[in-house]
């Protein structure tokens, strides 16, 4: 598996949007949902359960993929499920 590495802004939306690093290595790992944007660049996404009361969420993972790392350049999770799940 290649290595993961997480950009500084990934890391602040992260943690301003409440999302751990744990869940992003899991939806990087078994994404619902892949796209590609152009070569090297792939969004990965996934739908979540999250807040009180558990409402559905879609959370997206921006990444920079080369040969020996996958780079997270950002994370958000937006409720506009429909949106962007194709």
């Amino acid at each position: 598996m290649k290595m993961i590495i997480f950009s500084g802004h990934a890391l602040l939306q992260m943690n301003r949007r409440g999302i751990s690093e744990k869940e992003v290595r899991e939806i990087i790992k078994n994404p619902g949902q892949t796209e590609d944007i152009h070569p090297g660049r792939i969004i990965m996404q996934s739908r979540i359960l999250a807040g009180k009361p558990e409402k559905e969420f879609l959370v997206r993972v921006f990444i920079d993929v080369s040969v020996n790392t996958t780079m997270v350049v950002t994370v958000y999770r937006t409720s506009k499920i429909d949106k962007y799940w194709r």
